[in-house]
């Protein structure tokens, strides 16, 4: 069969289509910054910052984090972590991370390349399957997809799950529907995304037992 060239052309621009990969972005919140306060057993204990510049498709996303965990005045743990995550065209590119805190430092590296995405850090080198996003928990397209810690380095085996509307009420007293995803496995934690997709808080459970709650300010 001989194909005209019309035939052809529109063959060749359904493949291109075809070959377009899906954007795994959330939105990014209005004025592009999200702030969240940070509480340990309903104890205030830090911040966590994010800040989106450049264009909804190809963001870059930089994270600030501080927290100190005291007992009476005596601060017993402290921990900072900055982020700079760069997505291009829906797909992830890269993120460098370090992290600082009382148990030890740590600096993570990770990059989309043609083999999949190879993330180093100080220990060792990890070539993880193409598609692989980190676990920065603002985008919750990528939940169900392979994920790596962002602050180790190492491949997360965590199991996401959607679970439904429920209603939150956020620390200036407002109340608010939101998406709940639901992380388990190695992590306990519980993600909420408002309707339009952005990250709107988080409660989960450490190590140690102690409970984490993020609430968007």
């Amino acid at each position: 069969m001989t194909l005209t060239d019309p035939t052809r052309r529109a063959l060749l621009t359904a493949g291109a289509l075809l070959a377009v990969p899906t954007p795994l972005l959330a939105a990014p919140p209005a004025n592009r910054r999200l702030v969240f306060s940070a509480a340990r057993n309903g104890v205030r204990i830090g911040e966590h910052r994010m800040t989106f510049s450049g264009d909804a498709a190809s963001p870059t996303i930089s994270t600030e984090v501080e927290i100190a965990i005291k007992i009476g005045s005596v601060t017993v743990y402290n921990y900072r972590h900055t982020a700079r995550e760069i997505w291009e065209n829906g797909r992830f590119e890269s993120l460098e991370t370090v992290t600082d805190a009382t148990a030890g430092d740590r600096k993570v590296s990770a990059r989309r390349t043609a083999d999949g995405v190879l993330i180093r850090t100080g220990r060792r080198e990890v070539l993880a399957p193409a598609g692989t996003a980190p676990l920065t928990h603002w985008n919750s397209k990528v939940l169900t997809g392979r994920l790596f810690n962002p602050q180790e380095g190492n491949l997360a085996r965590i199991t996401a799950s959607p679970k439904g509307l429920r209603p939150v009420t956020l620390p200036d007293g407002r109340s608010l529907e939101v998406q709940v995803w639901s992380l388990r496995g190695e992590a306990e934690i519980e993600n909420w995304y408002d309707r339009n997709g952005v990250w709107t808080g988080l409660n989960g459970r450490l190590v140690d037992g102690s409970r984490i709650e993020y609430r968007r300010t």
